[in-house]
């Protein structure tokens, strides 16, 4: 049963952030959560798809979720907030770094010579930020710059994450569909990474948990428990609990304590 909750700015089927039967508080990792033995599932259109994880509920097909216990942190719209709907995954991550000329050696050593230079810049910039007053969110437009010498894919969930950093948290949002007008914390994070081909539908906190293989990654590591996810993508935090405000950037200053979640990464990255 679908059931659709009660604000505009979002729909989904009892979707937030959290799994079916976790505790109140939603912060204990699951024991023993493992990839299978292929690490991951790719279906027959080469779109990557997490690994179910035992024991999810599900209702006509959908996991069922209960309240995300971070999101007294994640500024949670009202209902007489609006914002636009996002687009697809797909489109937010055409704004990537053209790849330039890779028949021409030239202009290829030149090139990486010219995105070393602007990774060092962007490194130090981030590193110049202050956060936003009210949590940890960056400033200005509340995106990051598209580093230049990491994997196109990597490019790619950046551009997703960069697409919605700024859309308010509505408990449920992003799960109904990946095209929404507001996120929770998995629907975030299921948005971004899809960007990036690496997740094919919207995914909860609790099936992230078996998404990929175990482990940080070189480029992104998704963090997860029952109740909440969040990730790091080259290593920036990407998160809805500690936002400065409705509209402050899930891109946030600093590190948070990973205890109680499970690190997954996809293989490779």
């Amino acid at each position: 049963m679908i059931v659709a909750l009660g604000c505009p700015l979002a729909v989904a089927a009892l979707a937030g952030c959290s799994e079916a039967g976790a505790g109140a508080s939603g912060h204990v990792a699951k024991a023993g959560a493992k990839a299978n033995p292929a690490g991951v599932v790719v279906n027959p259109t080469g779109v990557a798809k997490a690994n179910p994880t035992p024991g999810t509920a599900a209702t006509g097909g959908r996991a069922v979720e209960v309240a995300d216990p971070e999101e007294a942190k994640s500024f949670p719209a009202p209902a007489s907030v609006h914002h636009k709907a996002a687009a697809t995954p797909a489109k937010a991550s055409e704004v990537v770094i053209a790849a330039g000329a890779p028949s021409d050696a030239e202009v290829r050593h030149e090139l990486a010579q010219m995105r070393a230079v602007e990774r060092a810049a962007q490194h130090s910039q981030l590193q110049r930020l202050t956060p936003v007053p009210g949590g940890e969110s960056i400033g200005g437009n509340g995106t990051i710059p598209i580093p230049a010498e990491v994997p196109e894919v990597v490019q790619k969930v950046v551009a997703g994450a960069n697409a919605i950093t700024d859309f308010p948290y509505v408990f449920g949002g992003g799960h109904a569909s990946f095209v929404d007008n507001a996120y929770d914390c998995s629907g975030s994070v299921s948005y971004a990474l899809a960007a990036g081909g690496l997740l094919s539908s919207p995914e909860t906190s609790g099936t992230l948990e078996s998404w990929g293989v175990p482990g940080p990654g070189k480029y992104i590591t998704v963090y997860a428990n029952a109740g909440h996810t969040y990730m790091y993508v080259d290593g920036i935090l990407y998160d809805t609990a500690g936002r400065s405000g409705v509209y402050a950037s899930r891109w946030q200053i600093g590190a948070v304590d990973n205890s109680g979640y499970v690190a997954r990464h996809w293989p490779g990255l």
